[in-house]
């Protein structure tokens, strides 16, 4: 799949420790469901992240790459794995003003939502009874988290499950007109047989 952006509400909190300004919390939460659109929802299986978080990955604002919070590499942002989900913690650069004002929106309150953009390395799919799908994912590449606004799936993302789960539909009818075909075909054949004897 090609990269994609996935939003959640998130629990951040902001701290003083010394000069730092810091903003922590978690942009995944494990084992929580996720809808994308009606019929077709995800969730993030623990461990997803193990393989990924020694990554370069940066913390931006509204996924703007002009916007850097903070970049593992350069030790001002923080991942680890809990097995509540994925926890980050960004050390916020008081000299940036566009970081500082974010700092304090999360901090009144106004910015309280994530997003992260990732590519799937591994996922399972779950074909419901009711014909909605559900995927699992286990393994992913991640390049980046950010403090939303308005987080929401892309259209892009969307469209990109949705052409999945019609592919996976139209695999399932195939299937089933096969199965058809050959009990049709094995009857006929049944009823030759009987009339030759």
């Amino acid at each position: 799949m090609n990269r994609t952006v996935r939003s959640i509400p998130s629990e951040f909190s902001v701290r003083e420790d010394g000069d730092s300004h810091i903003i922590e919390g978690y942009f995944a939460v494990f084992n929580s469901n996720y809808e994308i659109a009606p019929g077709m929802s995800e969730s993030i299986a623990p461990g997803a992240f193990s393989n990924t978080l020694s990554n370069d990955v940066r913390a931006l604002i509204n996924h703007d790459t002009t916007l850097v919070l903070g970049r593992t590499k350069a030790n001002t942002l923080e991942l680890r794995e809990t097995e509540r989900g994925l926890w980050g913690k960004i050390y916020i650069n008081p000299n940036d003003v566009d970081a500082m004002n974010l700092y304090e929106r999360v901090k009144r309150g106004d910015v309280d939502q994530c997003s992260f953009g990732f590519n799937i390395r591994s996922q399972d799919t779950d074909i419901r009874d009711d014909g909605s799908v559900h995927w699992t994912i286990k393994d992913v590449e991640l390049f980046e988290v950010s403090c939303c606004t308005f987080p929401a799936y892309e259209e892009t993302n969307i469209a990109a499950r949705a052409a999945e789960r019609d592919d996976i539909k139209k695999r399932e009818a195939e299937a089933w007109r096969a199965k058809m075909k050959e009990r049709l075909f094995n009857g006929f054949k049944g009823t030759d047989a009987a009339e030759e004897n």
